[in-house]
């Protein structure tokens, strides 16, 4: 491609380490010059838009990230500086690679990237038919992503509240469905916002035929699914004096139970961690006996005596309180032999078949909510890293508000929560499992999680330590384009990593059905809202922990 005099706008005046300087031929009346796009003028310099440096043969896509006028006391007047982020080089072939080679030196021409210019930018995607949005500057060019490496390799969806995460991942699951109706998706819902109830009347982000919603109490995870670890964050309070002589004992009994009520398998087989039956009763009363056990005609205590007292109180509240009954008191999965039926309704495999699993976590207890998306996060793992056909069945495990459980900081009360899904960033890929997380606290969700993700999907984010920490996970290339985050409107995002083919400002499309998760209209619903509302129901659904 030649350079073209119609679309030249400037010319670079600095080049530094993943910056260039551009200085700009104004309008009269000092404007920035204006162009046409898409049958529109639009202003030369806004944030996340495209600019081609060109020189000797060597053409250069560059994004603009900041934009400015200053007055030139050399030049007796004002004088439009931007400063552009470089992306990648078009070779001779009109085709797109991400990186430079061949660095523009100062006097490079500035040009405006045409349209058809823009199109051989994301042609390398659009055969998916994968379109979650489009160009803000150019509303016809639709942005596709490529779904391997977004799922495949793990993605983060990252925006402070109410920039638009709910919408974005509604809109992703709703064209995913509709592009791969095979998919397997697993949605953990914290807060009821893909299928919620208004009265009798069932709604839902997704259309029908495509979900099965499952309150995740109803779901039934038993407790003698959990591994060692995860009774540990459930049980043991790590802060207590007693905790490794609480730990050291619960791992010891652990192995007995299971093996003792699993007498017709292999001992060898039967690990603390094992997905078999054991007696919650009978561990229970093993912790008691050691905790009172005196010799000597009760003149000696025992090595363990008083070590296990808060242990004890611990568990029998949580298991005397209704709320955990659909942990501990399990009607249907009594026994090992129950969990077949368990992970085909998990995966969604029961009939009919359904593309996404909807797990609303909304009423389940806020302190057991890590342990139970950890143990849905790691049976979703083990599913795959046991199924001989994993690389045929991939599933995406979408965790929402994901730095509630999944925590940056090591030694919490979740750590074996933490854990659980560290292995997943780091090994599912080879086993078909992908990861979702939805944050908007990035600086709080595991950096180890955070590490893994390929992709990166960034609505507005204003907050400086997030920021920050969004700008060391991206490659150093990609670090500066994070300035822009701050200046995102709703449903706005940047696209950053391997699922896009360079990195991409685009509006996304507009779910529908929309989730739960708009703000609540505080000016009208106290200007014209209800007089009164029924608290009867309020507290029977209170007292029954029920929405």
């Amino acid at each position: 491609m030649t350079a073209n005099a119609e679309t030249l706008i400037g010319r670079v005046t600095e080049v530094r380490e993943n910056i260039m300087i551009a200085e700009l031929t104004l309008m009269d009346g000092d404007d920035f010059p204006m162009v046409s796009s898409g049958g529109n003028e639009v202003a030369v310099g806004q944030l996340g838009t495209y600019i081609m440096v060109k020189q000797r043969g060597v053409e250069v896509v560059t994004m603009v990230i900041g934009a400015g006028q200053e007055y030139a006391v050399n030049a007796g007047g004002v004088r439009g500086m931007m400063t552009l982020v470089p992306l990648g080089e078009l070779d001779e072939n009109r085709s797109f690679h991400r990186g430079v080679i061949h660095y523009p030196t100062p006097g490079a021409e500035v040009h405006v990237v045409r349209p058809d210019e823009i199109a051989i930018l994301f042609k390398k995607f659009q055969s998916t038919g994968f379109e979650l949005g489009f160009l803000p500057s150019l509303t016809s060019l639709g942005v596709c992503l490529n779904p391997t490496a977004l799922f495949g390799r793990h993605m983060a969806i990252l925006g402070q509240s109410g920039a638009g995460k709910s919408w974005a991942v509604a809109s992703i699951l709703q064209r995913t469905v509709k592009v791969m109706p095979k998919a397997h998706v697993i949605l953990l819902d914290l807060h009821g916002e893909y299928v919620w109830r208004e009265g009798e009347q069932e709604h839902s982000a997704f259309t029908e035929g495509t979900y099965r919603y499952i309150d995740a109490r109803n779901l039934e995870i038993p407790y003698w699914l959990l591994t060692y670890g995860e009774l540990v964050d459930l049980l043991i309070d790590r802060e207590d004096s007693k905790s490794s002589t609480q730990m050291a004992f619960l791992r010891e009994l652990l192995l007995v139970l299971r093996r003792k009520a699993n007498t017709g398998m292999e001992d060898a087989h039967i690990s603390i961690d094992s997905p078999v039956y054991f007696s919650l009763s009978e561990l229970f009363q093993q912790f008691k006996r050691a905790n009172e056990q005196v010799t000597d005609f009760g003149k000696v205590k025992g090595a363990l005596y008083g070590q296990f007292d808060e242990f004890l109180i611990k568990l029998q509240s949580r298991f005397n309180d209704v709320r955990y009954d659909f942990l501990f008191k399990p009607k249907r999965r009594k026994s090992s032999d129950t969990l077949a039926d368990l992970l085909r309704e998990f995966v969604g495999l029961v009939e009919p078949k359904r593309q996404i699993t909807v797990i609303d976590f909304s009423s389940v207890p806020f302190d057991v909510r890590p342990t139970v998306s950890a143990q849905i996060g790691r049976l979703a793992f083990e599913f795959n890293y046991w199924n001989p056909q994993s690389r045929e069945f991939p599933i995406l495990l979408v965790c929402e508000e994901a730095h509630n459980y999944i925590p940056r900081e090591a030694g919490t009360q979740f750590e074996g929560t933490r854990r659980s899904m560290e292995r997943i960033a780091k090994e599912g890929r080879k086993y078909g499992v992908g990861l979702a997380v939805v944050s908007q606290r990035p600086h709080e969700l595991s950096e180890t999680v955070l590490a893994q993700c390929s992709s990166f999907i960034c609505l507005r984010v204003t907050n400086p330590d997030d920021q920050q920490y969004i700008r060391d996970l991206v490659p150093d290339a990609e670090s500066n384009l994070v300035n822009i985050l701050a200046a995102l409107g709703r449903g706005e995002a940047m696209a950053l990593g391997e699922a896009v083919p360079l990195p991409t400002r685009f509006q996304f499309h507009r779910p529908s059905p929309e989730p739960n998760s708009n703000d609540i209209d505080f000016f009208n619903m106290w200007r014209d809202g209800p007089d009164t509302i029924d608290v009867e129901a309020i507290v029977r659904r209170w007292r029954r922990q029920g929405r």
